[in-house]
């Protein structure tokens, strides 16, 4: 995989409180990089520091290739737009801070209001619209300088699930051609969007994987509830403490067992065999796949909004 961009031993301290430590990873060029972690982990903090909003304390960001920060798109979470101006007018304003003519950033400016859904408020001015072409307006003007890397806080956030979905899609085209590093506490949007998923806390780097990789080895792991046809409870209880010595948790609950381990779906068909030989009936099976909030919770203890 080649790297869009390193980050190399990244640490910023504000006075005693480090709120990124240490922390080191790559990019690869056309990957969607998930990045999260609740409130205060320390993720804008990072994203500061590889816009060059912020300067780091220690360590350094390497881009591959010319250009470096100028061929960054920025889409913050809260929306910066130019109320007074029409969609239209400001996008080519912004396209023009970037060097672009006025002929090149309005055609490209009508491109990207069409494939947002925005065509037709083209010259609609911004304070006019709902929030969840604001959001939309706002994904335009952060790429309308067709920057190779694109940097997107919270892109789904106050967007209807219609408004989502385009997003959504569209993200996952410009990934074809472009690098993008999306923050967001939508665990589903991740797990849809990401290839790979770095989860930050306390300004430290915790875990980095591809979501499948996560959802399959960290954490409690899934959850497998059989429940049996009547039965001796010693039986059962036996049946449940010769499965603990194979898998990360089990517990029993009258004709009810819950087995949880990470990837128990391979596991299926022996605990099915396993208890046939002792004579237990299972009477109905039941199966939750870990998901990457189980993951979160289990290596910060917190979930994302606390």
């Amino acid at each position: 995989m080649e790297a869009e961009l390193a980050v190399l031993n990244l640490s910023k301290s504000f006075g005693s409180l480090k709120a990124v430590d240490d922390v080191s990873f790559e990019i690869g060029r056309n990957e969607i990089f998930g990045l999260l972690g609740p409130n205060g982990a320390g993720k804008t903090t990072l994203i500061s520091m590889i816009c060059g909003l912020l300067k780091p304390t220690s360590g350094k960001v390497v881009f591959n290739g010319a250009g470096e920060r100028r061929r960054v798109g920025y889409c913050p979470q809260e929306n910066i737009y130019y109320p007074k101006l029409t969609c239209l007018e400001q996008l080519i304003f912004t396209g023009e801070m970037y060097g672009m003519s006025a002929a090149a950033a309005r055609e490209r400016a009508l491109m990207l209001l069409q494939l947002l859904g925005l065509t037709d408020k083209e010259e609609a001015r911004a304070a006019g619209l709902s929030g969840g072409m604001k959001r939309r307006l706002n994904l335009c003007l952060a790429i309308i300088h067709d920057p190779d890397l694109i940097i997107l806080d919270e892109p789904e956030a106050g967007l209807d699930p219609q408004s989502r979905l385009l997003v959504r899609e569209f993200i996952k085209n410009i990934s074809a051609r472009k690098t993008v590093i999306l923050t967001t506490h939508n665990m589903d949007e991740a797990d849809r969007l990401a290839d790979r998923i770095a989860i930050v806390d306390h300004g430290k780097l915790l875990l980095l994987d591809t979501p499948e990789n996560l959802k399959r080895t960290t954490g409690e792991g899934d959850i497998l509830e059989l429940i049996f046809e009547s039965h001796t409870e010693n039986k059962l209880q036996e049946f449940a403490g010769e499965i603990k010595k194979q898998f990360f948790k089990v517990s029993c609950t009258g004709d009810t067992l819950l087995i949880k381990n990470p990837n128990i779906i391979n596991s299926l068909s022996g605990i099915k065999d396993a208890a046939g030989e002792r004579g237990l009936r299972i009477a109905e099976l039941k199966l939750r796949e870990n998901t990457l909030e189980d993951v979160f919770i289990h290596l910060t203890g917190r979930t994302l909004r606390q």
